[in-house]
Order: C-alpha cells, then sequence, then structure tokens
C-alpha cells in the first residue's frame, strides 16, 4: 500500500463514527463545538544517513500533545522487500486510539545490504526513538513495545536479546526465530510447485547499491528463487548454514532466549505457507523454558498475512488481545 493511500485510508477509519460536526473540524481544522482537534498526524524523521541513502521513520500520534508509549513498527518482506508505509489502517488506528504513538521505520533490504547490517539499522532506529522520540513527539523512552509482522516479527523476536535497553514486551505476528533450519536452508516445497524462477531472471530484481525500499511485485522472483533453492540465509545473512552453523547462532532468536527476554505474544495461522507455524511453536517452547511471560494464539486456518483482513472474527479477536497485552505491559 502506497503511504499516500495509508493516510486516506487511515483518515476515513478514524473519522467514522463522528459526528458531522466533528468529522468537519477534522478534515477543516476548525473544532466543532464542544469538541477538542486531536485528529491523527504523520511525520516522518531521517533515523540514519547511509552514504546517499536516507534510512527514515514515520511517527503517527494523536495531535493531543501527551506524552505516550511506543509501538516500534517493523514491516516484514522476507527482509528482501517492503516498507514503512504498509501497516494495516485499521490497525494502526486502533494503536492510536488505545494511547500509543506508533514508529514505523524503514531498514536496509537484502540481499544489497546482509542481515548484521539490517540488524544494526532496526538497534540505530531504537536507539534514535529513544533519544531523539522524547523532544520530537513526546515519546516516552521507558515505555516501548516492538510490533512486527513476518520478517518484522523476526525483528521484533530479535530484539528481545539485541535491544538495550530491552523493549517492555514484544509483539510477534507470523515471525520466525530460526534462519537456519530446513524451512529456510532447503529447497521448500510449497514454493517449489510453482514456476521455477532461473538465476538470470531472479538477480535481474536486484542491484548492489544498497536500498531500504522495495515492492513485493518487482522482487518477489529474487525471493521465489531463494525459496525454491534452499538459499535464504547465504542470500540474506550472508552465511551458509552447512558450512558456519555457529557463526548463524547470534541471528536466531530461538537460541537467544533467556530469563530477561521481554514479555512476548506470538500470532500464528495455523496454515502459513511461508513461515511455518513451527516457529512460532519453538519459540513458544524456548519462552517457557526460560519462565519467560508470553501468550501464543494459535489462528485456525489462518494463513500467512491472516490480519488483511480486520473483518474476520477470528482476527479481530486476536487483535484485541494484542491491545490487551500491550495495555498490560505498557502501563
Amino acid at each position: 500500500m502506497r503511504q499516500s493511500d495509508l493516510c486516506s485510508a487511515l483518515m476515513r477509519s478514524l473519522c467514522s463514527g463522528l459526528g458531522s460536526l466533528a468529522l468537519t473540524g477534522l478534515l477543516f481544522g476548525v473544532d466543532a463545538p464542544g469538541t477538542v482537534d486531536h485528529s491523527p498526524q504523520k511525520q516522518t524523521y531521517t533515523y540514519k544517513q547511509v552514504g546517499n541513502l536516507s534510512i527514515q521513520a514515520d511517527v503517527y500520534r494523536l495531535s493531543d500533545g501527551q506524552v505516550k508509549p511506543v509501538l516500534f513498527w517493523i514491516h516484514g518482506g522476507a527482509l528482501i522487500f517492503g516498507e514503512r508505509g504498509s501497516v494495516n489502517p485499521v490497525q494502526l488506528r486502533r494503536y492510536l486510539e488505545a494511547g500509543y504513538i506508533l514508529v514505523s521505520i524503514d531498514y536496509r533490504l537484502a540481499p544489497e545490504t546482509k542481515l548484521p547490517e539490517i540488524l544494526e539499522d532496526v538497534q540505530d532506529a531504537y536507539r534514535w526513538v529513544r533519544e531523539k522520540g522524547p523532544a520530537l513527539f513526546q515519546a516516552d523512552p521507558d515505555r516501548i513495545a516492538v510490533v512486527g509482522n513476518s520478517a518484522g516479527g523476526y525483528l521484533t523476536l530479535a530484539a528481545g536479546h539485541r535491544f538495550s535497553p530491552r523493549p517492555k514486551a514484544l509483539v510477534s505476528f507470523y515471525g520466525y526465530g530460526d534462519v537456519v533450519g530446513p524451512w529456510t536452508s532447503r529447497p521448500d516445497p510449497f514454493y517449489s510447485q510453482q514456476t521455477r524462477v532461473q538465476r538470470p531472471e531472479a538477480y535481474a530484481v536486484v542491484g548492489t547499491a544498497p536500498i531500504s525500499q522495495a515492492s513485493y511485485e518487482t522482487r518477489w522472483p529474487y525471493y521465489l528463487y531463494c525459496r525454491q533453492n534452499g538459499l535464504w540465509p547465504r542470500e540474506v545473512v550472508g552465511l551458509d548454514p552447512d558450512t558456519q552453523p555457529a557463526a548463524l547462532q547470534p541471528y536466531c532468536p530461538l537460541q537467544n532466549v533467556s530469563k530477561k527476554y521481554p514479555p512476548t505474544l506470538l500470532l500464528h495461522g495455523d496454515k502459513d505457507t511461508d513461515v511455518p507455524f513451527e516457529q512460532s511453536v519453538l519459540m513458544a517452547r524456548a519462552l517457557e523454558r526460560d519462565g519467560v511471560p508470553h501468550q501464543f494464539i494459535k489462528i485456525p486456518g489462518g494463513a500467512h498475512r491472516f490480519d488483511r483482513d480486520m473483518n474476520n472474527p477470528e482476527t479481530i479477536r486476536a487483535f484485541e488481545q494484542v491491545l490487551r497485552f500491550l495495555k498490560e505491559h505498557l502501563r
């Protein structure tokens, strides 16, 4: 979804249910009698510069001037595609109405940039929110939760052992804690049923210069090639799981859970054909083993990105649990 579309959708969603006078105030900047203008604001900041590449974050909040906790939101896309404007507008509205500031970040993408530098970007963005957020957008630096989906869910789980200080809570939508297992390092049965992508076609859609945004449509052949050939760890992480397993351990949240790990909420559909449902099962077991407060929401029949449909009753119930979990841990 383009950022302009996201903002339009957010405004429609936020304005739904308001009376005509209040709606007039939101649209034209005039407060209706007895109302206060708390319309949503979006500001874009550059949190990091790498050569000529500006890596940016969008900050969403209601314009009430209050100091608020932050949801540090990380987009998905296999670490290969995606961008910060892809946050679901219905979820964004609910987060803002619940009293949070949402910070959605870009980060450099693979294969032009490998996972160690991608994680460095995400850590730098977190540090920027803590150091600059209070002055720039009234963020409470001591109340931050990390939320992400798919590859963003992986980065969310990585935040649990990489961020300092640790976030107050993590919410992983269909994320993964393992980047070396057969699900990534061997040809994927599901994707192998699709038309084979040849190497020249795959590499035609990627380059050498670092980028921090890319569309799903453009980069899909490269991702499909990686999954059909079990090359994702080598291409994205830059390490070979067969010959360098020890070097990959620091990049696997599943192998870095400890009693200091933040409270975690896992959500995953049991019919996910992209990120195996087992990935969240394994994370839940690791969290249980070390006594980490956690919840695991299984979405029966849920596919990858099940939460795109915010009208589905199962998704609605799950998202209400997300809001309750955040409220408990960001008090």
